[in-house]
């Protein structure tokens, strides 16, 4: 099974891109499940949401706590909380930054994992150029497509066309396919 936890901050997106994220596995002929997590529910405060994909029914229902992919829209959360914590040896690392791991703090947490799990992308920015407001989400789906084949790229853009109907999909999917071709595979 692959398991998605999405760190990011009220206002982000965070739950919309499990969403859409399980909706794309769907689209494949995948089993999958969305569940958001939420304490303070206002902008900002730190939300987290999961995804399940898999190829026979899933049964759990729980928290994800050992995750293959980590998806990180705002890097602000590795010195408030521990992103890191439960994530599996030969997971993948998905982050919103236009800086370095060492200037983010967190090579050591990364080094440990294989070549070519761990991938940045200038989504904030991304998504400024193409959407003119800092929403991260689909843009980070782009980018997990481009390190992974769990699910294509065009699963994604059904996905967001799907949630976002008419010029806002339209412009969401052009982020979303920007940042497939712009991910840094570290």
């Amino acid at each position: 099974m692959f398991q998605v936890r999405i760190h990011g901050r009220g206002g982000q997106g965070v739950v919309s891109a499990a969403e859409m994220l399980s909706h794309a596995a769907f689209e494949e002929g995948k089993h999958s499940q969305a569940v958001p997590s939420f304490g303070s529910e206002r902008m900002g405060a730190p939300v987290v949401a999961y995804v399940r994909i898999d190829d026979r029914e899933i049964e759990l229902r729980e928290p994800v706590l050992d995750p293959t992919l980590l998806i990180v829209q705002d890097p602000t959360l590795f010195s408030a909380i521990d992103v890191f914590a439960g994530l599996r040896e030969d997971g993948y690392v998905l982050i919103n930054t236009t800086r370095t791991l060492t200037e983010l703090g967190i090579e050591e947490a990364t080094g440990k994992l294989p070549a070519g799990h761990v991938a940045t992308v200038a989504a904030t920015d991304l998504a400024m150029k193409h959407l003119k407001r800092p929403t991260p989400n689909t843009v980070l789906l782009g980018a997990f497509t481009a390190m992974s084949d769990t699910v294509q790229i065009d699963s994604v853009c059904a996905a967001i066309m799907k949630k976002f109907p008419g010029k806002v999909g339209e412009m969401n999917v052009e982020a979303a396919r920007a940042a497939h071709e712009a991910a840094t595979t570290i």
